[in-house]
């Protein structure tokens, strides 16, 4: 792999001595486990972490009550005991996402290549034969860092934004594995221009459509069953970089032990669509790949916390699930 020419405000990865000390012992002996799993054929290993990712998310009160919430509103047709087995199969595909990653990180990609199947994978052909910049819209799945990281192996130039992790130590690990093909991380507290910049030098970008901003720059659209504040940023990232949208996103198949990659045509009809529209437009495209696929998205984050006016935060909310 080529050494890059980093700019200024590219987030590096740095191991500090601190590390080392006790507290996370723990930690390291986790990531451990985790890298010698990789190593494990996923036929034996996917049960086993499905079942761990279950327990966990019994005992994790905090994440599951925010995904018990989160269902409630958007999916209310749907019974109680579903809703639950979709939580459930949701803490079961995380440790399995995350293994299958740590394999990429680890061995050899053609190992992972051959687990994986494109649907739509002639859009992204096309747009690479053609030169365009390009935004991939990628609602967040467990899978999500994946599909990135096989496109960078292949010689892709790809750049992302992500949230700094509160425990150093993941998110110093986190962020090393997805380096691990090169490409471009930008941290949000570093702002926007740096990804923009990559973007129009020629790096592909990976953007995340689904977390919650606030209301004074979001709108307020529809989301599945209820609505969510969205920030349409999308509409203009795609302006000013010159770039075509494209949805994808990754599920990960614990039957099959195969990652499918779905791609969408790239969203050209948010060229000269007001802001209101963009942001329906970007939950549309949520929607469709998580409707079929409801285990395989985060629904532990607080998506629906910014309500309209008079209306209370639903995670504060105690006649809703109440912790026992």
């Amino acid at each position: 792999m080529t050494k890059e020419t980093r700019n200024h405000s590219e987030f590096i990865p740095v191991f500090k001595r601190s590390f080392l000390k006790p507290q996370f012992w723990g930690k390291w002996a986790a990531v451990g486990i985790a890298g010698a799993l990789a190593y494990v054929p996923a036929a034996f290993r996917d049960p086993l972490l499905g079942a761990l990712g279950k327990w966990v998310g019994q005992l994790a009160k905090g994440a599951r009550r925010r995904s018990q919430i989160n269902l409630h509103y958007c999916f209310p047709e749907i019974s109680l005991s579903a809703r639950e087995a979709i939580i459930d199969e949701m803490f079961a595909t995380a440790p399995q996402a995350m293994v299958l990653m740590a394999e990429l990180a680890l061995r050899n990609p053609q190992r992972v290549q051959q687990k994986v199947m494109w649907h739509g994978k002639d859009i992204i052909e096309q747009l690479q034969h053609s030169g365009e910049n390009v935004i991939f819209l990628v609602p967040h799945g467990w899978a999500v860092d994946i599909p990135a990281m096989l496109l960078a192996s292949e010689g892709q130039k790809m750049a992302a934004m992500f949230h700094n992790q509160k425990d150093p130590l993941m998110d110093y690990i986190w962020n090393r594995l997805r380096r691990r093909f090169g490409g471009r991380m930008h941290a949000r507290n570093d702002g926007i221009k740096p990804f923009i910049a990559s973007v129009r030098q020629g790096y592909w970008g990976y953007y995340l459509p689904d977390q919650d901003h606030g209301a004074e720059h979001s709108e307020f659209v529809d989301f599945f069953a209820t609505y969510k504040a969205t920030l349409p940023a999308i509409g203009r990232l795609m302006k000013v970089c010159r770039a075509r949208v494209v949805p994808l996103f990754p599920v990960y198949n614990s039957t099959r032990h195969q990652l499918e990659i779905f791609v969408r045509p790239p969203m050209d009809d948010l060229t000269t669509a007001d802001d209101a529209t963009i942001a329906r437009r970007m939950n549309e495209e949520v929607e469709f790949f998580v409707g079929p696929n409801p285990e395989q998205y985060t629904w532990i984050l607080e998506l629906l916390k910014t309500r309209k006016s008079g209306e209370e935060n639903p995670y504060r909310r105690k006649d809703l699930f109440p912790y026992k």
